[in-house]
C-alpha cells in the first residue's frame, strides 16, 4: 500500500493541488507563509514521488519470493527512481551554476559602465553596491549574490522617480538583496527544468515570482506608503531585469501587484499562521503515517 499512497500523493500534490492554490487569492494576503506553503508543496511532492518508486523497489529485499515479472517490474521502476533523483541534483547544479555565471557577467558589466554612488544619500536610503546606468530608459533591478550584490537604477529614473518614489524602488531592491529572493526563483526553475515539457507545471514558478514582488513591494510600502510605490512601479513597467537579476516592475506581475497595494495593508495573522501550519502538515503528516512505517520495515527487513 505504501507505494500506491505515496504514488497518489506525489499525482496530487504535483497537479490538482498546484493549479488551485495559483487560482486562490487569499496567498496574496500573506505571501512569505505563501512562498512557504509553495515550498512545502513542491517538496512533499517529490518526496512521495521519490518514495513511491523506492518502497516499491524495495519489495525485492521485503518479499524474496517475487517472480521473474515483479523483479523486473520492480527494479525498472527503481531504476526509473534514481533517474528522476539524478535529473533533479542535475537541474539544480545547472540552473546554479548558470544563473551564477551570467550574474557575474553582467556585474562586471556594470560595473565597468555604470557610473558608482556612495553608499549614503540615495533619496535617503542607505544602498551599498549601488550603479547607475547612462540610460534614458527608467529601470531598476538587483543582482542578488553573497558577495557583490548590485542595486542597479538608470539616469532615466533618477530624473523620471519623485524622491519617495525612488526610496521606494531602492527599499524594493534591497528587500531582495536582503532576503536573498532570487533563491526561491531558482529552487523552482531547477523543479521545472528537472522534468520534461510535457509534464512541468509554469504555475509554481511564476507564482512564487509574483509572491517574493509582493514581499518586496511590502517592504517599499511600509518605508514610503502604497502611492509612491504604485506610481514607481507605473513608471518602470517597461523595464525588465537581465538574466539572473530581480527588477522593481517585473515582467506580467505588475497589475496584480498594483491592485495588491491599492488595498489597506493588513497582517492576517490567522490566515498565515494556518498557512505555516499546513506547510508543516503538508511534509511531516505523510512522512510519519506513510513513510515512515515503511522505513522502519526495510530496516528490520535489513537488520
Amino acid at each position: 500500500m505504501t507505494p500506491v499512497i505515496l504514488g497518489l500523493l506525489a499525482l496530487l500534490l504535483a497537479g490538482p493541488v498546484p493549479v488551485l492554490l495559483a487560482r486562490a487569492q487569499w496567498p496574496h494576503r500573506v505571501p512569505r507563509a505563501a512562498i512557504v506553503l509553495w515550498q512545502a508543496l513542491a517538496l512533499a511532492a517529490v518526496l512521495a514521488a521519490l518514495g513511491a518508486g523506492l518502497s516499491l523497489g524495495s519489495e525485492l529485499i521485503l518479499q524474496p519470493e517475487l517472480g521473474p515479472l515483479e523483479i523486473a517490474l520492480y527494479t525498472l521502476v527503481t531504476v526509473l527512481t534514481c533517474v528522476v533523483a539524478g535529473r533533479l541534483f542535475w537541474a539544480t547544479v545547472k540552473v546554479a551554476v548558470r544563473t551564477r555565471a551570467r550574474r557575474r557577467r553582467h556585474r562586471e558589466l556594470v560595473d565597468l559602465l555604470a557610473r558608482h554612488l556612495p553608499a549614503t544619500g540615495v533619496a535617503g536610503v542607505s544602498v551599498p553596491n549601488i550603479r547607475v546606468l547612462a540610460e534614458r530608459t527608467p529601470l531598476a533591478y538587483c543582482l542578488p549574490g553573497v558577495r557583490g550584490s548590485r542595486v542597479v537604477v538608470s539616469e532615466g529614473a533618477l530624473e523620471r522617480l519623485r524622491p519617495e518614489e525612488l526610496a521606494g524602488v531602492l527599499t524594493h531592491e534591497l528587500a531582495h538583496v536582503r532576503a536573498r529572493h532570487d533563491l526561491v526563483v531558482e529552487a523552482f526553475t531547477a523543479l521545472r527544468e528537472a522534468f520534461p515539457s510535457f509534464v512541468r507545471l509554469r504555475m509554481p514558478l511564476e507564482q512564487n515570482q509574483l509572491l517574493i514582488e509582493m514581499l518586496a513591494d511590502d517592504a517599499a510600502r511600509r518605508r514610503v506608503g502604497a502611492a509612491p510605490v504604485t506610481r514607481a512601479l507605473v513608471t518602470l513597467a517597461t523595464a525588465s531585469a537581465p538574466a539572473g537579476g530581480l527588477a522593481a516592475a517585473a515582467n506580467g506581475t505588475l497589475l496584480p501587484r498594483v491592485r495588491r497595494l491599492a488595498e489597506p495593508a493588513s497582517p492576517h495573522r490567522l490566515l498565515s499562521a494556518v498557512t505555516y501550519l499546513t506547510a508543516a502538515a503538508i511534509v511531516t503528516v505523510p512522512t510519519v503515517t506513510v513513510a515512515l512505517p515503511w522505513l522502519i520495515r526495510l530496516a528490520d527487513a535489513l537488520a
